[in-house]
């Protein structure tokens, strides 16, 4: 099928056609994520998109802009659908539990999710031009409304469309400038700037923006290769980093009465030799274990810190996720339980901890306006923390003994583009403790990995990523990967620890340059000449 009509196949669609078109023009965007990462796809989903809108026609404003919220809805319903359903997999670590609630789980998030896209076709239908301007219109909406959904209730910033472009290593060094979201303005652009092949006028005007496309896609790729060093990474001096990926089922076996024997486990692979020159623990400064490594209070647990003691030779450091308990208020029957990055010194000491601020919803606490109405239905939030975590304060640098003050962020929290820098003085290197053995084999630690990575492009700072299981690594401040461990794989990595680079463009001026970017892709839209 010639390009015109296929466009006006979709432009013309009615009722269940168009919306099945928009499901599944919205679910092939998926296939641009990690862990495939084919990211020229994704001038499938976006040019089909401009077309939609092209199609959503009624009688009024109003009308039009309901018609295109609707085309919209079922464009990110299908998108997001085909990006989370790796979800479902939480739901069956406690099958007797969660299992019933898994299909509403599912399909409960896309389904809210989809309204943000809704609500950006629904606004450039407004503000749509008759031209390539469109284009434009398009990727200001729809990255505004990434924007949103980043922020909006917490924020939800997960497979953001920016990310259908992180997996090319150099395409994403634009992150460095502009941001997750300004990735994401032009990703969008560029992934539409097809569509006028198929409505544009004849002759050389149709190929205008998609030339354009091609030469802003080709000075990103330029810059990447500019801004990428070819020479090997340099590292700090005396640092030697030895992560621990137990690769441990997040099920029953993770409980109070296995935690002796998750402990031996934690201690024989942390001392397990990798070559001639790495014997063990002994050849190692610092030690690093996974979050919520042990099913128990390790500060708690006198009996656990002198194993650990033991373990240590003299000036080691163990940093590992542990769950830590506060001082109980007055008036309260227990203390509140935080999720941690505990320091450990060779005496068995822990010597400073970091609690985590930025909460996953329903995973590790339940919101107030619905927490009555889920525990009515028999669910509670999947860790096994009576009341689930409380929340930290600040996000201050960790001090760890012989090594640049560390960025804490705890599994979740490394989403957050922009949010991931401490108060202070500017952090030497990410630290990133999270445990994704909660989805098994699937595509979502994958995605996890890949934003974590490109916040260390953001931000020009090394990231240290430790994992239960998938994907243990460590990279460089433009995103290298130094060394890694892959997902389902128990063993230990060992490795150095990269320089930090100099700040970033956006880790000075974080999201301006993106909102700079959104007024000039506006003022194009008005300039260029409509058919």
């Amino acid at each position: 099928m010639r390009l015109p009509a296929l466009a006006d196949s979709v432009i013309l669609a009615w009722g269940w056609r168009k919306r099945l078109i928009a499901l599944a023009a919205g679910a092939s965007g998926a296939l641009a994520l990690p862990p495939l990462d084919l990211w020229p796809l994704i001038v499938v989903p976006m040019t089909i998109a401009v077309w939609l809108i092209d199609g959503a026609v009624g009688t009024s404003m109003a009308g039009r802009f309901r018609a295109a919220m609707a085309v919209g809805w079922w464009w990110g319903f299908g998108f997001f659908l085909a990006g989370l359903w790796w979800l479902g997999a939480a739901f069956l670590v406690e099958a007797d539990k969660f299992a019933w609630a898994m299909p509403l789980g599912v399909v409960a998030l896309p389904t809210f999710l989809a309204f943000f896209p809704a609500l950006a076709f629904g606004c450039a239908r407004l503000a749509w031009p008759a031209g390539a301007g469109r284009i434009l219109v398009l990727a200001v909406a729809l990255s505004l409304s990434e924007w949103l959904r980043g922020h909006v209730l917490t924020g939800f910033p997960w497979n953001i469309y920016g990310m259908m472009l992180a997996g090319q290593a150099h395409i994403a060094q634009f992150a460095s400038i502009g941001g997750l979201y300004g990735l994401t303005l032009l990703a969008v652009a560029i992934g539409a700037a097809p569509a006028t092949l198929g409505t544009a006028e004849s002759g050389a005007g149709r190929w205008r923006a998609p030339l354009t496309a091609l030469i802003v896609l080709a000075g990103l790729i330029g810059f990447g290769f500019w801004r990428v060093p070819t020479g090997p990474t340099p590292l700090v001096a005396g640092v030697k980093l030895r992560l621990m990926q137990p690769n441990l089922p997040q099920d029953a076996k993770f409980s109070a009465r296995n935690g002796e024997a998750i402990l031996n486990q934690y201690l024989a692979l942390s001392d397990r030799a990798t070559s001639p020159a790495t014997p063990g623990v002994q050849a190692v400064t610092h030690l690093i274990w996974p979050e919520s490594a042990f099913p128990f209070l390790l500060g708690r647990t006198p009996q656990a810190l002198s194993r650990i003691a033991a373990l240590l030779p003299p000036n080691t450091t163990l940093i590992t996720g542990a769950a830590r308990a506060g001082e109980a208020l007055p008036g309260e029957s227990r203390p509140p339980i935080f999720n941690s990055i505990q320091v450990v010194d060779d005496e068995g000491t822990i010597v400073s901890s970091y609690d985590k601020i930025h909460l996953v919803p329903f995973g590790e606490y339940l919101p107030g306006l619905l927490e009555r109405l889920i525990r009515s239905l028999g669910l509670s939030e999947f860790v096994s923390v009576p009341g689930g975590f409380a929340s930290g304060t600040r996000r201050l640098p960790l001090s760890i003994r012989g090594l640049p003050p560390a960025a804490p962020l705890i599994c979740y929290e490394v989403i957050f583009p922009g949010d991931v820098a401490p108060q202070g003085p500017r952090a030497g290197f990410l630290l990133n403790l999270t445990n994704d053995g909660w989805f098994g084999q699937t595509s979502g630690p994958y995605q996890h990995f890949a934003q974590a990575r490109l916040r260390a492009i953001e931000e020009g700072l090394p990231l240290v990523r430790v994992a239960n299981t998938g994907i243990s690594a460590v990279a460089d401040g433009h995103g290298r990967i130094i060394a890694s461990l892959a997902l389902g794989t128990e063993g230990v990595l060992d490795a150095g620890l990269p320089r930090a680079g100099p700040a970033t463009p956006y880790a000075r001026f974080g999201d301006l340059i993106y909102a700079a970017l959104l007024a000039g892709f506006l003022l194009l839209s008005r300039l260029l000449p409509h058919r």
